[in-house]
């Protein structure tokens, strides 16, 4: 079943656009909905472990399928997606929750069966294909991404912004890795590089944006590593330890990003 076009927008009103420079185009799920499965079965760089409440993520899907990006070739071979959720923004970066990526999931849904005006896209997922990285495809679909929100009248696009190389220091904390910067004044992080580069402001770092819960027997098959000790576990591709509790059979791992705000335009969002 394709996805469903009731967002809360017209679909199609965005348009398919050319990607400047590549010879691609982008377009929403609303417009191109045949293009749904190689959407969802691309290559994703996130870890296997890394699991966001299906139901939630499905519903996102279908009731704002004018919010999915799919940035395509001339023969409809996907090579990037962008995911994104409307909500209902104050504008107060105090107010984006702690709880980034799981609770603005949850706010779309809230926001929009209250009939709120959904005024800011909150940018979820920004994906591309191993072998097109090099083409600066990211800071392409980034911009895309933006593009499609300005020409809605969003006033705003905000993201929990998962940093590039942050696995790397897992011990080190959200906070000090999110602060440093290049003699340039460029964030060092490379995904907080291209986003400051684009416009993007980072505001605050958003401490349990992901949390994933499972058995050790799940843990086990997600990373192949024996989890048999309590206490903080390494684990590939984390940003930060998972926690290991033998005697009661389960692992925790809560996963940090950091907010970053791209203004868009003044003006609100069509309700």
């Amino acid at each position: 079943m394709p996805i469903s076009t009731t967002g809360t927008n017209p679909p199609g009103n965005a348009g398919t656009v050319g990607v400047p420079g590549t010879g691609l185009r982008v377009a929403s799920l609303a417009e191109r909905p045949d293009l749904e499965t190689a959407l969802l079965t691309m290559d994703s760089s996130w870890p296997g472990y890394i699991r966001p409440d299906p139901t939630l993520v499905h519903w996102v899907f279908e009731r704002h399928a004018d919010h999915q990006l799919v940035v395509f070739d001339d023969h409809d071979v996907v090579v990037a997606r962008a995911a994104s959720a409307p909500v209902a923004w104050d504008g107060a970066p105090e107010s984006l929750p702690d709880t980034g990526w799981d609770e603005m999931l949850r706010q779309c849904m809230d926001d929009t069966y209250s009939g709120r005006r959904l005024n800011t896209l909150c940018a979820l997922e920004i994906n591309v294909l191993p072998d097109s990285r090099a083409r600066n495809l990211s800071a392409h679909t980034l911009r895309a991404l933006a593009d499609h929100g300005r020409r809605l009248g969003y006033g705003d696009m905000v993201g929990p912004v998962r940093p590039t190389r942050k696995h790397a220091e897992p011990h080190l904390t959200m906070d000090a890795y999110a602060a440093r910067t290049r003699a340039d004044g460029l964030p060092e992080d490379p995904w907080l590089r291209v986003h400051v580069r684009a416009g993007g402001e980072v505001l605050k770092v958003c401490p349990a944006s992901m949390t994933i819960s499972g058995s050790l027997a799940q843990w086990r098959g997600w990373t192949g590593l024996p989890f048999d000790t309590s206490g903080p576990v390494d684990v590939p591709g984390a940003l930060a330890p998972v926690v290991v509790n033998v005697e009661h059979d389960h692992a925790v791992y809560v996963e940090p990003n950091v907010w970053v705000r791209h203004r868009l335009s003044g003006r609100p969002a069509p309700s």
